[in-house]
């Protein structure tokens, strides 16, 4: 029973983990950060690119506001996937900001002893959520994970090895 409590514990430790997020700006980045302003008014925290995607990340009081311009932005790249994500600095926070659309029903932590990653799995209460989560062929998933593994530093550690996996949740 103590040791079902202390892990308990432990997963909410690092679920309400603090975080920093790297912001460097390329050339690429920062037309971007005039474009979106130029849309929406509003100067977005960072922009991250990976693949096709482009985040947006935003502070909490603009980010409806952003979000009823989302059409048109996609309108206006239609070659690439645009998603607004409320920046957070708290570990599972962030996690709700990257899956807005779909319901997350339940947030579980598995530990891998042997490569040390952590393991963060986002059930979801449908295939059809879960799809939209991981994304065609798996990509908007990985593109999350991608910014995990090079852009977000976990209080004071470098290197914190953090997965995200989406399943669907048995009832």
């Amino acid at each position: 029973m103590l040791s079902t409590i202390q892990s308990m514990f432990i997963d909410n430790l690092l679920l309400y983990q603090k975080l920093d997020m790297k912001k460097i700006f390329s050339n690429k980045e920062l037309l971007l950060f005039h474009f979106f302003h130029d849309i929406t008014k509003i100067f977005p925290q960072n922009i991250i690119i990976v693949k096709d995607i482009m985040f947006f990340f935003l502070d909490n009081q603009n980010y409806f506001e952003a979000k009823m311009k989302l059409p048109y932005l996609r309108k206006k790249f239609q070659h690439r996937r645009i998603v607004l994500v409320r920046e957070e600095n708290v570990l599972i926070n962030l996690i709700y900001g990257f899956f807005p659309d779909p319901y997350i029903h339940k947030l579980r932590i598995e530990r891998n002893i042997y490569s040390g990653k952590i393991e963060i799995i986002v059930g979801f209460l449908s295939y059809e959520e879960r799809g939209i989560a991981v994304g065609c062929n798996g990509d908007y998933i990985k593109a999350v994970n991608e910014i995990f593994d090079t852009q977000i530093k976990f209080g004071e550690y470098q290197g914190f090895p953090v997965r995200i996996k989406c399943e669907v949740v048995k009832l």
